[in-house]
């Protein structure tokens, strides 16, 4: 089958590069568009995708309405030489859009319920939406569940393994402790409103989580200059690596909290949004996840976290319970894929 990739966000760059591997093993034609967002391109690249960019994120309402405009032409133009028999994409309106414009199927994978007008923008548009059994809204289009997290698709042991060796490369022990702060940009659709952690809590994070380790900060944005020493100083390709081996994770991201709990590393996650999403509530059932909307609260559990010796070994053995009751979710993409494009 000839499938289109459309990948317009780091998360979704691994969400379907093992997917993209597998479409290729199998003997399909795959073609994969990006987006310049952040790390996105760099993610493919790290992990040898080929890709064709698009389009570059812009800033304020009338540069975004801009890009998806030029994206969705350019899209359509490429679509229309390549003929793809399914457009794969995340939550995406030009992949939508240009799949029903050349009368080829497209799969939506979707887990973020607060999507607002993306979703109405969009879900009309697919033909199938895949998400995981704990989303808590039924969609307009075919909507099919797995038992499963996006961050599954590429963090199953099928997929990943921690490779101590790598973070020595770039001068990080795994066997001393430390941990992992992250923080995000807050300028994507579903961040509207949210400042994320303040200064001054980033402060208190870091002096607080530096009192038992290390501490490595990862950001979207530039590090201001009394946090620049903090810097994670491993490439793209090894953050996984690097929260693997982490005695804690804490971050205002929605991706990173999901990453750490399903490899078994102390996750907190600040939500000054008060986001009701399901995948958070299934993982904070299973102790996996600690979850809150008051930043002083969620630098006090890292802390209270990284001074535990056994929040470790409570960690690992959830997620060995985790992992005996969900999917290969790459294994999932690709099935529900082939079936598809099949019909």
């Amino acid at each position: 089958m000839r499938v289109l990739v459309d990948v317009t966000h780091p998360a979704h760059a691994h969400l379907f590069r093992h997917a993209v591997g597998e479409f290729r093993e199998r003997g399909d034609d795959v073609r994969v568009v990006s987006r310049e967002k952040d790390v996105t391109t760099a993610v493919l690249d790290a992990h040898g995708v080929d890709h064709t960019p698009l389009s570059r994120k812009r800033s304020g309402a009338a540069g975004v309405a801009r890009e998806w405009a030029t994206r969705e032409l350019r899209l359509l133009r490429l679509a229309r030489r390549f003929g793809p028999d399914v457009v794969v994409s995340r939550l995406n309106p030009a992949a939508a859009h240009v799949a029903a414009a050349l009368g080829a199927p497209n799969v939506v994978f979707h887990d973020t319920e607060a999507s607002g007008a993306l979703d109405r923008v969009t879900l009309p548009f697919a033909d199938v939406v895949a998400t995981p059994e704990y989303y808590s809204r039924d969609l307009p289009a075919r909507h099919v569940r797995y038992r499963g997290f996006h961050e599954l698709a590429y963090l199953h042991p099928a997929r990943f393994s921690p490779d101590a060796g790598v973070l020595r490369e770039h001068g990080v022990d795994p066997e001393e402790p430390y941990a992992v702060v992250r923080l995000v940009a807050m300028d994507a659709h579903h961040d509207h409103g949210s400042e994320g952690f303040s200064p001054g809590a980033v402060r208190d994070l870091v002096d607080g989580l530096g009192e038992h380790g290390d501490v490595y900060v990862t950001s979207e944005g530039a590090l201001p200059a009394d946090l620049a020493e903090y810097a994670a100083p491993v490439p793209v390709d090894a953050m996984h690596d690097l929260l693997a081996f982490a005695d804690c994770y804490v971050g205002d991201s929605g991706t990173m909290p999901i990453e750490a709990a399903v490899l078994g590393t102390p996750a907190v996650r600040y939500d000054p949004l008060d986001s009701e999403m399901g995948n958070f509530r299934a993982l904070a059932d299973r102790d996996l996840l600690a979850s809150t909307t008051d930043e002083d609260a969620a630098v006090a559990t890292a802390v209270d976290l990284v001074a535990d010796p056994d929040a470790g070994r409570r960690w690992r053995s959830r997620r060995r319970r985790l992992l005996a009751d969900h999917v290969d979710v790459t294994a999932f993409v690709v099935a529900l894929t082939a079936e598809v494009a099949d019909r």
